[in-house]
């Protein structure tokens, strides 16, 4: 057996790398920093990336089973795609753009809800001891970093204000923010702050479960880190498109640096994705405890919640999210003595286009990307 590293602290798992100089957007000190050759160093992964590696290195040995894994291919490319992109841009239709940049920024922010997460005295729900493992350490910092480096913290900003500096420097500061809340609203997003109503999130939450017979806040908990998962994964398909349209000097202000702040925050989720796949195999692997004394196989409870959530995010969500962009693109076409020709042409260049009851379906399409 190796001799690693398992157990480790809050504070080390919420430890900065020093950096030679920080990284400033949009004026807003950020998170992370570079080091002296100018590369850019990820927040609060001193720790917390070996720490990660030897979890996964120990639950390999130990189990002899892998990873649980999951492609970004999973997912279909972004819509609207590059092409379809750099189409409006080209055209003048930026709104949509900016729109989308805003609401990624916004989700982001969303971020920081994860360590609001209900987080048991986990060893109960388990047969045999989750010491120096991922799982152990979830409410011991892996929750909170992942919190903070999505929000910001304190007066240091996150991946928010790193996707709102991108959005700003490439369409030189496009919008008020009377025109931000209206463009989220459009987008189904809220835009007052404050905490949301936790009471009825956990009566939504009850009529979701699939394993009653475990306790609630542990379900709910592994539903949660699965649905962020997903996102996680999902959102480097996003990263590949923001860098091809943000790094368009034709078409977007700020020459590369709208691209940096984008591929700052591809390594900042890294550690992200690598937390969460690294404890749901944990939990796959074990033996589970119901309320009653029941044992349950770790292994039914994660493959089951994998395949419904999954489903979910690949199909409603995914359905809901492009209906609301289409939606916003019409919104910026109202006016346009060329609506018309414009959308037929964008629809020309994608993959996927509405059929005539709204719901998206494959097409053939040269430009896709």
């Amino acid at each position: 057996m190796s001799n690693l590293q398992l157990e480790y602290t809050e504070d080390e798992i919420l430890t900065t790398h020093k950096v030679a100089e920080p990284l400033i957007a949009g004026g807003v000190l950020c998170h992370g920093g570079f080091d002296e050759a100018g590369n850019y160093i990820s927040p609060r992964t001193k720790f917390r990336t070996p720490a990660i590696e030897a979890w996964q290195q120990n639950h390999t040995e130990v189990f002899g089973k892998e990873i649980l894994d999951l492609a970004v291919d999973s997912w279909p490319e972004s819509y609207p795609n590059v092409p379809q992109a750099k189409f409006l841009l080209r055209n003048g239709v930026r709104d949509p753009m900016i729109t989308t940049l805003t609401r990624i920024g916004t989700v982001e922010g969303f971020g920081a809800m994860i360590r609001y997460s209900i987080v048991p005295d986990m060893q109960r729900f388990f047969d045999d001891s989750i010491a120096g493992t991922a799982t152990s350490h979830l409410g011991k910092g892996l929750f909170e970093a992942h919190g903070r480096d999505e929000a910001g913290w304190e007066q240091e900003g996150g991946h928010k204000q790193m996707w709102y500096a991108a959005r700003d420097v490439a369409f030189e500061n496009p919008a008020s923010e009377m025109e931000i809340g209206e463009m989220l609203e459009r987008m189904g997003l809220p835009v007052s702050g404050g905490l949301p109503d936790m009471e009825a999130m956990r009566r939504q939450m009850e009529a979701m479960r699939k394993f009653p017979e475990l306790d609630f806040d542990f379900e709910m908990m592994i539903q949660r880190m699965l649905n962020i998962l997903f996102v996680e994964v999902q959102a480097f398909r996003i990263f590949d498109w923001a860098e091809h349209v943000l790094g368009d000097s034709d078409l977007v202000a700020g020459e590369d640096y709208a691209v940096k702040l984008v591929q700052g925050i591809r390594e900042d989720e890294k550690p992200h994705v690598e937390y969460l796949r690294t404890s749901l195999t944990e939990i796959r692997d074990r033996t589970l405890i119901a309320d009653s004394g029941k044992k349950v196989s770790g292994d039914e409870v994660v493959g089951k919640l994998w395949d419904v959530l999954l489903e979910q995010s690949l199909g409603v969500r995914l359905q809901q999210n492009r209906e609301l962009t289409l939606s916003e693109i019409k919104h910026a076409l109202t006016g346009r003595s060329d609506a018309d020709d414009l959308l037929e042409e964008f629809h020309s260049l994608g993959s996927i286009r509405p059929n005539a009851d709204g719901k998206f379906a494959e097409v053939a399409a040269a430009g896709s990307y």
